[in-house]
């Protein structure tokens, strides 16, 4: 690294009185911001490797005294030594456990969470519904209640840990010493041990089971949604909490109803006569069916809103959208010859040259009624 030569007061963010506790807490916020573990941004490394080395010489009460007296030119030379060997000390994942703990493995022994697919109708999603999970999880042992000791034997305190389940352990580091807290290897963390293994589940406390639980769809749900049940994970054994379920909700889709948002659409056909005269029809909504008003001289594409019969809002009470139809105008295909004659005067009225002489029930016919009936799909 080519040192920017920054202040290294600047570079902690401490005033240059800090005490020996502010350096230190500084250089941890710094360090966890800069990490490049952490920190994917392009120069990332080498901000870490600054405030690695500002800390080195103001923690260092000589080096201090000489920076503070002559700059940058009073540590030449010292400062910046080690900083170029990350790899002896096992990359930068290590060098950030030692000065601030072995975090990934402390996290390792919480209890398992779960995950499980459920897929339902449009119409459950809509309106909730409960739902059968069979799981096959790792529950505490119900012979020794997670104790791992066959019922009647003794459990005695760990002679590693000496009942504390942690051990610790010191390492030199460019840093300086450092002490290292991580659970007990032997006990795993828990201070005691057994003289005799639970026969039921061989002294891990924990056994797997298959467990039918039901869980609660909310009304709303959207396809993709994510339902947390607290406590329904797998089983940490004794003094440990169970991890969570994580639900994935797959919507499947439905022959006649779309979703956007809470509003519901479908679309529904209209006859070109009623399109034009005006009329009422019938469609079908997530609890029944509904009469739709069609005023005179509605076109194809024309949306009618029924209020209220959309899908209730998530975690609401009583809020619903609305149901969007949209409208279809349809031109019939086959007529007959008096059907045929009808449109056909139908279109002389519009000024429409006639067509199609002795048609009857032929198509040839509509090809000059696109202009008299505007919004008609071709």
């Amino acid at each position: 690294m080519t040192t920017s030569k920054r202040d290294y007061y600047e570079v902690l963010g401490v005033a240059r009185d800090a005490t020996p506790e502010d350096l230190k807490k500084a250089f941890r916020k710094q360090a966890l911001k800069f990490h490049p573990d952490r920190n994917k941004e392009a120069d990332a490394s080498d901000r870490f490797k600054e405030v690695n080395e500002a800390y080195q010489v103001l923690s260092d009460p000589k080096r201090k005294a000489q920076y503070d007296q002559f700059g940058h030119q009073g540590v030449n030379g010292q400062a910046g030594r080690g900083f170029d060997g990350f790899e002896g000390f096992g990359g930068f994942g290590d060098i950030f456990d030692s000065f601030f703990g072995d975090s990934t493995r402390q996290a390792s022994s919480r209890a398992a969470d779960l995950e499980f697919q459920v897929n339902v109708s449009f119409r459950d999603a809509a309106f909730g519904v409960p739902r059968e999970l069979e799981l096959n999880r790792m529950e505490r042992c119900d012979r020794c209640d997670g104790s791992k000791a066959e019922p009647g034997t003794d459990v005695v305190e760990c002679s590693t840990c000496h009942g504390e389940g942690k051990v610790r352990r010191t390492q030199r580091t460019f840093f300086g010493q450092f002490q290292q807290v991580t659970a007990c290897p032997a006990c795993l963390g828990e201070g005691q041990t057994v003289k005799t293994a639970c026969q039921q589940c061989s002294g891990r406390g924990t056994e797997r089971n298959v467990r039918k639980i039901e869980v609660q769809i909310p009304a709303g749900v959207e396809h993709g949604t994510r339902l947390v049940v607290h406590g329904e994970g797998e089983s940490g054994g004794k003094g440990n909490g169970n991890g969570d379920l994580y639900v994935h909700i797959g919507v499947q889709r439905d022959k006649i109803f779309s979703r956007r948002g809470n509003d519901v659409l479908m679309m529904a056909e209209v006859n070109m006569a009623m399109a034009a005269l005006g009329g009422i029809i019938n469609v079908e909504t997530l609890e029944g069916s509904h009469d739709i008003d069609i005023k005179p001289g509605t076109q194809s594409g024309s949306v009618s809103r029924i209020k209220g019969a959309g899908i209730p809002h998530m975690g609401t009470s009583g809020r619903r959208g609305d149901q969007l139809v949209e409208l279809k105008v349809v031109t019939p295909k086959d007529l007959d010859e008096r059907q045929a004659t009808l449109l056909q005067e139908l279109a002389e009225s519009f000024g429409l040259e006639r067509v199609g002489e002795n048609s009857g029930a032929g198509s040839g016919i509509f090809g000059r009624f696109k202009d008299a009936f505007r919004g008609e799909d071709s």
